[in-house]
């Protein structure tokens, strides 16, 4: 399968994001859980045009649930909609395509300022047209994010004292608050690791083949590989600091 025609697709849902009504569409799914319809419609969108295509493959979103199947597109339709509600434009659009039971190509699209981070299975990771890679740098030079989980604020004191432990260790720490841009930046050598408890697959699908394809290392909390079926933990590095990261994580879970 070619992909340049899903990337263009993906691509040209930016007219949805920047459609300002869609954006004041605001609903909650819970507490500091927003949904749009700039998510919701993107989501129509893309299953759509998608199906269209091809027809074979199923269809997981966030927006619509569902199961996973094999083949599958995996879709976060907007990945960051707090960044989107308060206007701070580091949200994206987030497709992968799981088949043979692993995630074989990703794009992260970043519609506020038009970078595009793509990988397929084997063939390395690329922001636009440029190859990319992690970076070389330990733990006492690295940037980390912490993923502080806004909707689950019963894990807050474990959290918070994890990201004390780790912050005591590295440069400093960021929140991106988009787990699948969070995942390129490291991929893109920009940040250097990235901690959370709960994440749905849509959140990662994508971003974990991109930067495993730029020679990053991701892991659960327990250091087993990623599964795209249901929630999970996250630890994602350049590779350099994964084991300092889990090492203290493991102190609490």
């Amino acid at each position: 399968m070619g992909y340049e025609r899903v990337i263009e697709l993906v691509k040209s849902a930016k007219k949805i994001v920047d459609n300002e009504i869609l954006k004041k569409d605001i609903h909650m799914k819970g507490a500091a859980n927003f949904v749009t319809a700039v998510d919701t419609e993107i989501s129509g969108y893309l299953k759509g045009r998608l199906r269209e295509y091809y027809p074979e493959i199923g269809f997981f979103s966030e927006e619509e649930e569902g199961k996973l199947s094999d083949p599958c597109w995996i879709l976060d339709p907007i990945d960051g909609t707090t960044n989107l509600v308060y206007g701070y434009n580091m949200s994206t659009i987030s497709l992968a395509l799981y088949q043979e039971g692993k995630i074989q190509f990703g794009v992260v699209y970043n519609p506020f300022n038009g970078e595009c981070f793509i990988a397929e299975s084997g063939k390395g990771a690329y922001l636009g047209r440029q190859q990319i890679q992690v970076s070389q740098r330990g733990m006492a030079e690295s940037i980390i994010e912490f993923g502080a989980g806004s909707t689950h604020k019963e894990n807050t004191e474990v959290n918070f004292e994890i990201a004390k432990k780790i912050f005591s260790r590295c440069i400093d720490i960021r929140r991106i608050c988009s787990s699948a841009l969070t995942l390129c930046y490291i991929a893109a050598g920009r940040i250097d690791g990235y901690f959370e408890k709960v994440l749905k697959p849509w959140d990662y699908a994508a971003g974990s083949l991109i930067l495993e394809e730029a020679g990053g290392e991701l892991s659960d909390y327990q250091g087993k590989a990623l599964q795209f079926a249901g929630r999970s933990s996250l630890i994602a590095g350049n590779g350099k600091n994964n084991g300092a990261m889990r090492e203290i994580i493991s102190e609490f879970y």
